[in-house]
């Protein structure tokens, strides 16, 4: 049988890892340089609290797609959840998204649907034609009112930059609603693991041709004769050992709040003034509301630049770092053997139902070239994306 390494046990890795497992006559070996399975998507029993504790921050699971949603509730349970998202301003504390309720509260006005539309289209700057970047998108939007108070500052603390510098594809995420929905996601299927995503991924992995090894850093370069094919769902600057210089991300740090009852009331507030250091507080016993506990456990989240040996988290894709990947994209189409993949791998901001598409995609791309000894695609088709 053939042998195939697949680097990385998050989602990507793990699903992909899977889907070669079930379709071809293998081998599977997985290895991650952490401790655990499920990379930034891990989650964990906390002992004092009881509390489901999602390591890296919260992970709502959310999408439109059908199969994707199919895929993760056949290693797991996932509970329904509604994110209500609040955020802290001078003025007091709003729904976001913004919608009708934030849009009377914040101007003291008793509006319906049809004038709330009417009064946000009033407030945009009309000079701005094309925006160029996240600011003049948002002054276009909303006007600099609503900007200032709720995204001008938050934004600035995320990326450590002005907005200015930023892309308007950040803010389009992130709707102006002219009803009463308060729901963060729009999406179809939206939930959250009864037991964690640890278990998901666990459940995954769970396969007799899938060997998982972890606490191991380990460099294809010094095993590619062993198999038949690499999978990287790494970092790809990691990968050519940042030869080329260091693609540009923002990592978070938690500072961790243990308390009796109920700290903050919900599971997420943001905090977007500049005279508050951090941007968010999780409170973790809220995203599991089927669950009952005495204490709890809330982490103030800090954004910082990401340093060589850091969890990567976001992707910053700034014009010079979209030159240096152009430059690894070039080493690797040198390479063979090898598959690129993943939200490190293809440098992407992927949430988790994207990662995972990309993964059963590839994987089904791969299976058949593999079944006629052809190589995989070095990269997903979204790759230029």
């Amino acid at each position: 049988m053939d042998r195939y390494l697949v680097v990385g046990a998050g989602f990507s890795g793990s699903v992909l890892a899977r889907e070669l497992a079930e379709q071809l006559p293998c081998t599977v070996d997985v290895f991650d340089e952490r401790s655990h399975i499920g990379g930034n998507c891990h989650t964990y029993r906390d002992e004092l609290s009881g509390v489901m504790i999602h390591t890296y921050g919260p992970h709502i699971f959310n999408t439109d797609d059908k199969r994707v949603w199919d895929c993760v509730n056949h290693h797991g349970s996932f509970r329904p959840f509604v994110n209500r998202v609040k955020a802290v301003i001078d003025r007091g504390v709003f729904a976001i998204p913004i919608n009708l309720h934030t849009i009377n509260q914040f101007f003291g006005l008793k509006m319906n649907p049809k004038q709330a539309s009417e009064f946000i289209a009033s407030l945009g700057d009309e000079s701005i034609i094309e925006p160029a970047n996240l600011e003049e998108y948002a002054l276009k939007l909303m006007g600099r009112e609503l900007y200032e108070a709720f995204f001008k500052g938050y934004t600035t603390k995320q990326w450590g930059c002005d907005p200015r510098e930023l892309p308007a594809s950040i803010l389009k995420r992130l709707p102006i609603r002219s009803n009463y929905d308060d729901n963060y996601y729009d999406k179809k299927f939206v939930g959250i693991p009864e037991e964690g995503y640890g278990e998901v991924v666990a459940s995954i992995l769970r396969h007799p041709a899938i060997r998982v090894r972890l606490g191991e850093r380990i460099h294809p370069c010094s095993i590619l004769d062993e198999y038949r094919h690499v999978f990287w769902t790494g970092p790809i600057d990691a990968y050519f050992d940042y030869s080329e210089g260091q693609l540009g991300y923002r990592s978070v740090t938690f500072e961790r709040i243990d308390a009796l009852g109920d700290y903050q009331g919900n599971a997420q507030i943001n905090y977007p003034g500049m005279e508050v250091p951090f941007t968010r507080i999780h409170e973790h016993k809220h995203f599991t509301p089927w669950e009952r506990h005495e204490r709890t456990v809330a982490f103030r989240e800090y954004s910082k630049e990401t340093t060589k040996g850091e969890i990567p988290y976001y992707p910053k894709r700034f014009s010079s770092d979209l030159k240096v990947l152009e430059r690894y994209r070039e080493r690797a189409n040198s390479l063979k053997g090898i598959s690129f993949l993943g939200r490190l791998g293809t440098y992407r901001y992927m949430d988790m139902e994207a990662v995972i598409r990309d993964a059963l995609n590839h994987a089904t791309e791969s299976v058949g070239l593999l079944l006629r000894r052809d190589q995989p695609s070095l990269f997903p088709n979204e790759f230029t994306g």
